[in-house]
């Protein structure tokens, strides 16, 4: 299931500035590098999802992370600093989030190739004004669960004020339908038949019929 239209669920407050892809997307358990080949499955990806601060050096869960205490061990929305997932373009970055179960990552800011790379994953990064995330982060640290509406272009958390957002409409669409870009283009045949018409009209030497 691709499509990303409402996502429900705990929220959980990482509100460090310049978390980096290194430390989202380790190499193993604990460390930091490039991701290995070989890696095929979502267990394998969430496993290793923030490896450095996940796992103590023997392995075992780190209490003190917040994705190991529950109810934020089920989140599906992470509220982060400024400059979310900067560092290098790995994919893994977004594809290990999603495999946790996230899809929506909530920020002031990002790195631009993994902005990208969420909206090619079908995932939403959702970049607000750091007044608001810090709002979020309090409601989402109290435990409260969020709720995303991407047509209606609404975030809500539990018991709080609902914050409005708008996307540019290719990407609303590509994440709506769980589409990528070839396919939202080829679907706005409309918009096609009316550049080709007037293209031929103006320049009818470059068209062979």
């Amino acid at each position: 299931m691709n499509a990303l239209t409402t996502l429900t669920g705990p929220a959980a407050a990482l509100l460090k500035a310049d978390i980096n892809t290194d430390t989202i997307a380790p190499l193993v358990r604990g460390q930091a590098g490039p991701q290995p080949a070989g890696i095929r499955t979502d267990e394998e990806l969430a496993a290793r999802l923030f490896g450095p601060r996940r796992y103590l050096p023997d392995g075992s869960n780190d209490p003190s992370f917040v994705l190991n205490q529950p109810p934020f061990d089920r989140a599906r929305f992470p509220v982060a600093g400024p400059n979310f997932a900067c560092g290098s373009s790995r994919e893994t970055a977004a594809t290990m989030l999603k495999a946790f179960g996230i899809r929506c990552v909530i920020a002031p800011s990002f790195g631009l190739i993994f902005h990208d790379n969420c909206v090619r994953n079908h995932m939403l990064p959702l970049a607000l004004d750091e007044a608001t995330v810090q709002r979020l982060g309090t409601a989402a640290a109290a435990g409260a669960a969020f709720q995303l509406d991407v047509a209606a272009g609404t975030l809500q958390p539990e018991g709080g004020e609902a914050v409005h957002f708008t996307l540019p409409t290719f990407r609303r669409d590509m994440l709506l339908h769980g589409a990528d870009e070839v396919e939202v283009t080829l679907g706005r045949t409309a918009a096609i038949d009316a550049y080709q018409a007037q293209a031929r009209a103006a320049r009818p030497r470059e068209w062979l019929a």
